[in-house]
Order: C-alpha cells, then sequence, then structure tokens
C-alpha cells in the first residue's frame, strides 16, 4: 500500500448536463442525476496543500476538462453546446478534491494505461 504524492479530482455532473444530454440527438439516455452522479471521471492531478490550489488548476484546464466529458458522451462535436466557457463548465459540473490517494496494488501489478475513450459512456 503507497500513497501517491497526487490528488484526486472528481468530475460530477450537474442538471445542466443531464438536460443536455436527453436533448441530444442519438443519446436515448434514461438516467437520473443521481444514477449519473455514480461513476464518474477520476483525475489523478499534481499534489497541491490547499483545496483552492487545486481548484485553480482545474480551472487552467476547465474548458479540456468540459469537452472531454462531453465527448466521453457524444462523438459529434456539432451537437455539443456553443457555450463551453470555464463559467459554464462550472454550471454544469461539481469538482470534488481529495487529497489523499492510496495504491492498494502492489508493484508487482504495474497499472495498465490507455487514452480515454470517447462516446463509449452513453451507448
Amino acid at each position: 500500500m503507497d500513497v501517491i504524492d497526487r490528488n484526486l479530482a472528481v468530475i460530477k455532473p450537474k442538471q445542466p448536463f443531464l438536460d443536455w444530454l436527453r436533448k441530444t440527438p442519438g443519446t436515448e439516455i434514461d438516467l437520473t442525476l443521481d444514477q449519473l452522479r455514480i461513476d464518474c471521471t477520476a483525475l489523478l492531478i499534481p499534489e497541491f496543500e490547499e483545496p483552492e490550489d487545486a481548484v485553480a488548476f482545474i480551472d487552467e484546464i476547465g474548458v479540456e476538462l468540459f469537452e472531454a466529458e462531453l465527448g466521453s458522451w457524444v462523438d459529434d462535436a456539432s451537437h455539443w453546446p456553443k457555450d463551453r466557457s470555464l463559467a459554464t463548465f462550472w454550471l454544469w459540473f461539481d469538482v470534488e478534491i481529495h487529497g489523499t490517494v492510496i495504491d492498494l496494488v502492489s508493484e508487482d501489478e504495474p497499472a495498465e494505461t490507455e487514452p480515454p475513450k470517447r462516446g463509449g459512456r452513453g451507448h
């Protein structure tokens, strides 16, 4: 068991995201907001002493995160909202910052990595 020198940020959709998802052609989503917020994107981010510093880091990449979240549900960017600003990101998502990350997998079993999938969540 090893403590990882990173923070964890969990991106949780809010009602405006669900509203957009429900009205987007081809999604046919039958989820409640509570269900949508169960299995969310978790990101390892740099370690910060203060939560405000972690939020400032999220601010720096908020637009990129916004587009990644949209793309994980809907491949066709023409269906994405026109306003993908940082302000809209914060209206559409909560971000939980966690300061302690522990790796319970032994060094004999290194983590496998792959690029994030797009368009796979909703289908």
